[in-house]
């Protein structure tokens, strides 16, 4: 489809000047075109009627684990390590290429569903191949990678592996699939944390990482418990150990940073590390409540993540906005995070810690169409009357409200029914892909 129209729509550009307007967009191919008032344009392939809705840009979510998905439900009530070592890492070694393919499938479809546009993911340590098959059918836009872990205690005999394995096929997926579909797909190397990696294995990622210019995405100082083996292991914490390996830079995208000290935060400043932050799985893992407000005083790029499945327990962008927004008032006072910071985190802050704020995260003129139309026609969201519209969107909307998403153009859901992927399939298949697993695992103990 080469051209779609959305007519006379409420925009939230999230641009710089934080416009809100009543206009038309036309998209063309994979950009927008024009935006203005009562477009007068040839050749449209569709039209959108926009009255009533409201536009935004597509929710960027800078941590997910689609390879998770499936564990939905089954690890609950954990604190980090416990949660890790009794539940998801022995999930984790049962996958095999179909539960892959469908734990994926099963994150993008409420991922798309909910307004997520663009994602940055880590992946299990085998099958990675087939996430990014699912990953590429979808339509959505990925940072993704295999997960890296050359060392550990409790992990299963599948997730062990060398570091020169490791580092292989690592270098063998990002040359398979990085830049795919003209850039929809980028690869990241996604080393699990500093406990399951060799000082061998996280110097030649930042190695890598410099000759290729790809992103590095890892954990970092999300529980105590953690940080304390760090230090224990390597005389530093978290963030000095990066730093000291080289690997703290502008293409360095940190997981939680939850527990940082002032030395941290300033390193985080001075070389341009993004964090994720990801209050649901911090709450539900008792891991705590990151500093946000004392991160974003200090200028630090911030953004969002729901986390995977088992600690969350959804990916519903609407969900992180809201605690992300209610979690530091108690503390720092009503005004510490309003709901500007917040879709801010969730839409211009997420491009460019992934390097495209120049492409996405905002609706503009010449970036790429990567939007939701929301529908707040609903109780929940009403009255509307001269109500502040970002408001309405993070404190009151659900991902119920979004209507139809656009990634690169191309409509993947329209009136709430997705385009890419057949939800029948995919939910009879995850029971079955679980079933499976939870048997490999009984055998194998």
């Amino acid at each position: 489809m080469s051209k779609v129209l959305i007519k006379q729509a409420e925009v939230v550009t999230m641009n710089e000047k934080n416009e809100i307007v009543k206009c038309d967009i036309l998209i063309e191919h994979d950009r927008i075109k024009e935006i203005g008032v009562d477009l007068k344009v040839n050749d449209v392939e569709k039209v959108i009627d926009g009255r009533n809705k409201t536009v935004i840009p597509g929710f960027v979510q800078t941590h997910v684990h689609l390879c998770q998905t499936l564990f939905r439900g089954r690890a609950d009530d954990l604190e980090l390590m416990d949660w890790l070592k009794t539940r998801i890492w022995p999930l984790e070694a049962a996958h095999d290429e179909e539960s892959l393919y469908y734990s994926a499938l099963l994150g993008l479809g409420e991922l798309i569903q909910s307004g997520t546009t663009s994602i940055v993911d880590m992946e299990t340590v085998h099958f990675t191949d087939l996430a990014f098959q699912a990953i590429a059918s979808s339509g959505i836009r990925a940072l993704s990678g295999k997960v890296m872990m050359d060392k550990g205690d409790e992990v299963p005999i599948a997730l062990q592996e060398s570091t020169e394995h490791s580092i292989q096929e690592s270098v063998d997926l990002l040359e398979k699939w990085h830049n795919f579909d003209h850039g929809r797909i980028k690869y990241a190397f996604s080393p699990r944390f500093v406990i399951s990696c060799t000082e061998t294995l996280l110097r030649e990622v930042s190695t890598l990482s410099s000759s290729y210019e790809v992103n590095v995405h890892t954990h970092a100082s999300e529980n105590r418990g953690e940080i304390q083996i760090v230090e224990e292991e390597t005389g530093m914490r978290n963030i000095e150990y990066l730093d000291y390996l080289q690997l703290a830079n502008q293409r360095l995208i940190l997981a939680h940073c939850v527990w940082l000290n002032d030395r941290e935060k300033q390193i985080i400043k001075e070389r341009g590390v993004h964090v994720s932050h990801c209050p649901g799985s911090n709450l539900k893992l008792a891991s705590g409540v990151a500093e946000i407000p004392s991160l974003l005083h200090r200028e630090i790029s911030v953004s969002l993540g729901a986390d995977g499945a088992p600690c969350n327990n959804n990916l519903d962008m609407f969900n992180e906005m809201r605690l992300a927004a209610l979690i530091q008032k108690p503390a720092n006072g009503p005004t510490s995070m309003d709901a500007r910071t917040v879709l801010k985190m969730a839409t211009i802050g997420g491009a460019k810690a992934i390097g495209l704020g120049d492409e996405i995260g905002s609706i503009e003129v010449g970036k790429k169409a990567d939007l939701i139309i929301l529908n707040l026609n609903d109780f929940h969201t009403y009255p509307s009357y001269d109500v502040d519209p970002i408001s309405r969107i993070v404190y009151s909307a659900t991902r119920a409200d979004v209507e139809t998403s656009i990634i690169n153009g191309k409509i993947v859901m329209e009136n709430r029914i997705l385009k890419t992927i057949d939800k029948s399939i995919v939910l009879k298949e995850a029971n079955g892909s679980i079933k499976r697993m939870i048997k490999r695992i009984s055998e194998l103990t």
